[in-house]
């Protein structure tokens, strides 16, 4: 599809609704009378209260929108809080496991004995610790039993060395506590006032611990004084709470406190706490010999979530203990403000609330245990700043207009009702008239008369006509709608198989559908190969053409890297397509279409517009139309913009004046990542009586180039997989031995390639069919050597106009889709054995054989090696070696028969090789389907011609009654591989009228250069366009009707017979204008 035609009707600009020049209004013949005086004074007292509902409506629907924004505004803050924190404390609990089974391992390596253990270089793993969880302390708190207390005392005299290193060099550090100690008032610890009191007071007046087990303050990060150290936490009863959960459920657990371990500093601080275990060993029931304890502060945790630009949110953090704190979070940076829950109770309903750890983590913890445990959760509230921030006049601008227009629509009726009244007398006949003819053209007649009736009697009741509710449709007056359509497609697609050209648009468009959802673009629908969509609804913004603009040079970014990749996979010239793009700013009436297969729609002139906007644009640019860049020029955007030359003429609209987006530096050239590649050479020698043939040296470099190679590499692994998947289901296990010399031998000497030409090529007679070929994996050595093989193979083609790699390509993609073809009558149904052997007889056995396919295409891949850009007559008119030595027939053929086979049976080739054949038999058919196809292809030989039309009509005219049927397959089999490759060696010429002019072209320019060069008699230019007319009459259509005849290739046939005869058609009406333009562009003009 070459543009959006499905917009260019001028249909399309209006919504389908219709509209009378005058309602039918019934005639008065007398005075006015006090009923129709009263009637009209309620008419208007009730417009007008319907202008105040219509009014009021349109503000509480609008600010309900702004309502709307603000509650999703603020739920994507409240959930970025939510869930930042919850993944912080869930990383916390991530790195204390992670130092806990760093001490496990530690104490397991060094053989240590519980609780006696120091874990070196404790300040350097803290600072590490604290940096990655965000925690401002850790600490270590070996268990200690009543048996091990004097034990310990003594060992951590010893071993405080630790501390010393955690201090910068030349602190002096005192001596910690000779004894486990505890404060000698424990009721003074309940609650955060009691805790910091001592801390801050009473940390010097330590006493010993009355009772194990203890859990004496070991090592800590950042450190404390060394008279902190021993302290017995569980002496802390909210501290052993914690301790209590995470020995019933040996995972981390959350432990009630506000401030521990603080400095002055962080006086006003609210703290959470998490207490992990450390076990002896790696055993599921390991034993608990300690617990690490972090402290994390709240204002830290909220910290750095936020946009720097956002407004403030409420955080209050809560815990089933009665500890709360309230925090602003605002931008980067949270703030405390107190404890307590200090919340706005203005927007308690939009109070949104998570645990810090999930609930599932509270499943397994007995009732008893988990009132004791303290809970976190946070909960978050906007303030009345993050809800101004979003607050705008347009409510009210909008309802402003509304009830300003529904004025003027108010005094227009009353104008209108005085001159109604004035011209009742003379154009009620007239308008009823014209009315009933109107009526009549839009109804059935068995409503028409109800309709007709009911206008006669004061109008019809709106959205009451038809008994269903109003269509959902709406008019958005700042839209931008893009049409973006694939030049080239369908000159493209005429080459490919339908899956194929699927492939192409559910790959391009499935990325275009991503960048539109990251641009907030809404896409409309495809229609065939054009992509429409808009901005600035159903949503509208402000900025609905910047964000147009972007997500058009992202899709023609996106669409050029695409398809050079989708080259490999989807053959020549899918990188040549090029994406046409048209933007157009306006409003739009836009509604669901309801009906069968009911979708969202656009109407309006803006969209006819966008359409001749794209349609008179060119290939990879993006056209403007004035409209679109005005905007963008206003935005500040006029560096994205330039103007276009030239006046567009557009259908319908006469001359625009347009402009181009200037596509960004870093995205207005994306093409394929192009390797360089050493030169592959290879010399080649047909020793057939000491003749050279040749040597081959180019170098491979460009992408283009490349990407063919991976396509053709990819076609033939391929087939491979299923040759060799067909080979282990026969379980041929038969290798052929002395297999170079056997190779070699098998062309007699003295023999050329015409020689080989075989009458009939045996098709095996074993029928199957849904190989697991997928399942196949290739050796990596096989891979490589297809690569270099076909790498080599493109590097000993000359750089012809036509009769090049790409040519070969293009041929060889013709052969892929043709075999992809070959179909059984509609009545078989290939499910069961009977089934598989209807098909394979039908087809000739070539469904059933993939080295047949396999032999096509690589025939397709070397029917032009070395070909010189001169026709074989020239070449024996020249007397050349190679007219010599092959005896001045099918010269070019046999040559590129030589040189691949010879390259192939290199040594470099051999595991190559042994995938395609492991038979004397398998070479043998491979090398004869090989011959004749390539020889085929020489269709200026009369004597080869002679004998293909003797067996075509041995084959399918005149077939011979005492012939064996297996016979007789296999001659319908030779013959019509034979044709295959002919039509595909011609492809061009029954294909899509683009793809025949691109390949004549390139002919004509091959034999003009011929001409030029003195290689040729005649200027080609005059006989040019005569002579393609006989090409088409006396070889083209009459192969085309074979291909039908032979009645093995369904569709295909009847397709390229269609393209064939309408191409002729085209040519004969514009081929001499065509050759004059040819000449010139040759000539440089």
């Amino acid at each position: 599809m070459e543009d959006c035609s499905y917009y260019s009707d001028d249909s399309c600009s209006t919504a389908s609704t219709s509209q009378q020049d005058e309602p039918s209004i019934p005639a008065s013949n007398g005075p006015k009378s006090p009923f129709i005086f009263w009637s009209r004074l309620l008419v208007v007292a009730v417009l007008a209260m319907v202008t105040a509902a219509i009014g009021l409506t349109t503000y509480k629907l609008t600010s309900r929108d702004e309502q709307d924004d603000f509650q999703m505004q603020f739920d994507s803050a409240s959930f970025q809080v939510i869930k930042t924190t919850q993944d912080r404390v869930a990383h916390l609990i991530a790195d204390l496991k992670s130092l806990s089974t760093t001490t496990t391992s530690f104490a397991k390596h060094e053989n240590m004995t519980w609780p006696f253990v120091t874990l070196p270089d404790f300040e350097e793993r803290g600072e590490s610790f604290r940096t990655s969880s965000l925690a401002t302390t850790v600490a270590f708190f070996p268990i200690v039993s009543d048996s091990d207390r004097y034990a310990w005392n003594k060992y951590s005299q010893d071993n405080q060395a630790w501390l010393q290193d955690s201090y910068p060099n030349g602190t002096h550090v005192q001596k910690v506590p000779s004894d486990i100690w505890s404060y000698p008032d424990d009721n003074s610890l309940e609650g955060c006032d009691g805790e910091r009191r001592h801390l801050q007071k009473k940390l010097q007046a330590n006493v010993p611990a009355d009772s194990g087990p203890y859990a004496p303050l070991w090592q800590i990060s950042p450190p404390l004084p060394a008279h902190s150290i021993n302290f017995n936490i569980l002496d802390k009863p909210f501290i052993a709470q914690g301790v209590s959960t995470m020995l019933y459920t040996r995972e981390p657990a959350f432990i009630s406190v506000c401030r521990l371990f603080a400095s002055e500093e962080m006086e006003t601080i609210e703290q959470v706490a998490m207490v992990a275990p450390v076990f002896d060993n790696f055993a599921d029931k390991a034993n608990i010999v300690g617990h690490y304890i972090a402290v994390l502060d709240f204002q830290t945790l909220l910290s750095n979530i936020l946009e720097e630009t956002s407004e403030a949110v409420t955080a209050v953090m809560k815990s089933t203990c009665g500890n709360m704190s309230t925090y602003a979070v605002q931008g980067e940076e949270a703030h405390f403000v107190s404890s307590g829950d200090f919340h706005d109770t203005n927007f308690d309903s939009m109070n949104m609330s998570s645990l810090l750890i999930a609930e599932s983590s509270y499943n397994s913890i007995p009732a008893t245990l988990l009132d004791e445990r303290c809970i976190y959760s946070v909960h978050t509230y906007p303030t009345a700043a993050f809800q101004k921030s979003l607050e705008t006049n347009v409510p009210a601008m909008i309802t402003v207009g509304v009830v300003a227009a529904c004025a003027v629509l108010f005094l227009t009726f009353l104008a209108y009702d005085f001159m109604i009244q004035r011209r009742q007398l003379r154009v009620v006949k007239a308008v009823a008239l014209k009315h009933e003819g109107l009526v009549s053209s839009l109804f059935p007649e068995n409503v028409r008369k109800q309709v007709l009736l009911q206008a006669g009697e004061g109008g019809m009741t709106p959205g009451k006509m038809d008994g269903v509710d109003a269509p959902i449709a709406d008019l958005y007056l700042n839209c931008t709608v893009l049409f973006a359509d694939i030049a080239g497609f369908t000159a493209w697609s005429s080459t490919r198989e339908p899956a194929q050209v699927f492939v192409l648009l559910e790959t391009i468009y499935s990325a275009f559908d991503e960048i539109a959802k990251q641009r907030g673009v809404f896409k409309i629908e495809t229609i065939g190969d054009c992509y429409v969509a808009v901005t600035g609804l159903p949503r509208p913004r402000k900025d609905h053409f910047v964000a147009m603009s972007r997500f058009a040079r992202d899709c023609v970014s996106k669409f050029q890297v695409l398809t050079q990749q989708l080259e490999i996979t989807l053959g020549p010239d899918t990188a040549d397509l090029a994406l046409r793009v048209g933007i157009h700013s306006g409003p739009v009436t836009a509604g669901v279409l309801r009906g069968d297969k009911a979708r969202f729609q656009l109407f309006g002139d803006t969209v006819n517009t966008t359409a001749r906007i794209e349609s008179t644009g060119s290939p990879n640019r993006i056209h403007l139309s004035e409209e679109a860049a005005n905007l963008l020029i206003a935005a500040g955007k006029q560096h994205w913009v330039e103007p276009r030359d030239d006046v567009v003429e557009a259908k319908g609209k006469g001359q625009l004046r347009t402009y181009w987006l200037v596509m960004q530096k870093d995205s207005d050239t994306v093409s394929a990542t192009s390797s360089d590649k050493e030169a592959v050479t290879k010399s080649l020698s047909v020793a057939v009586n000491q003749v050279v043939i040749g040597d081959v040296k180019k170098s491979l470099g460009s992408s283009r180039t490349d990407r063919l190679i991976e396509w053709n590499c990819d076609i033939l692994l391929r087939l491979l997989k299923q040759v060799i998947a067909r080979r282990n289901v026969l379980l041929k296990r038969n290798p052929l031995r002395k297999a170079d010399a056997d190779e070699n031998r098998l062309i007699a000497p003295n023999m050329h390639v015409i020689d080989e030409v075989q009458e009939i090529i045996e098709v095996p007679n074993q029928r199957m069919s849904n190989l697991d070929y997928e399942s196949i994996v290739l050796p990596k050595e096989v891979v490589d050597e297809m690569y270099d093989y076909v790498s080599n193979i493109a590097a000993m083609y000359h750089d012809n106009p036509f009769h090049n790699f790409e040519h070969a390509s293009h041929v060889a993609m013709s052969v892929t889709k043709l075999l992809s073809r070959i179909v059984a009558p509609s009545d078989v149904d290939c499910s069961h054995d009977g089934a598989r052997k209807n098909l394979h007889d039908h087809t000739y056995g070539i469904t059933s054989d993939p080295l047949t396919h396999l032999a096509c295409v690589y025939s397709a891949l070397i029917h032009d090696v070395d070909h010189s850009g001169v026709p074989n007559s020239q070449l024996v008119k020249e007397k050349s070696k190679l007219a010599d030595f092959y005896k001045g027939r099918s010269i070019a053929e046999q040559n590129s028969v030589d040189l691949g086979w010879a390259l192939l049976m290199d040594d470099r080739y051999s595991n190559l090789r042994r995938s395609i054949y492991t038979t004397r038999k398998g070479l043998e058919r491979f090398r004869h389907l090989v011959v004749n196809s390539v020889v085929a292809t020489d269709i200026m030989d009369r004597e080869l011609a002679a004998k293909r039309k003797e067996r075509w009509v041995l084959a399918f005219e005149d077939v011979a009654s005492d012939e064996s049927v297996e016979i007789a397959r296999n001659r319908k089999a030779t013959i019509v591989i034979e044709h295959l490759i002919q039509a595909s060696d011609v492809a061009h010429t029954m294909q899509h009228w683009h793809i025949y002019r691109k390949w004549n072209e390139r002919l004509f320019e091959e034999c003009w250069r011929a001409w030029k060069d003195g290689r040729s008699d005649s200027d080609p230019s005059h006989t040019w366009y005569k002579g393609e007319i006989g090409f088409f009459d006396f070889y083209i259509i009459p192969l085309a009707k074979k291909l039908k005849d032979c009645g093995v290739f369904g569709k295909s046939s009847d397709e390229y017979l269609n393209y064939a005869e309408t191409n002729r058609r085209e040519w004969e009406l514009k081929g001499e204008e065509i050759v004059s333009e040819m000449v010139r562009r040759v000539n440089g003009g």
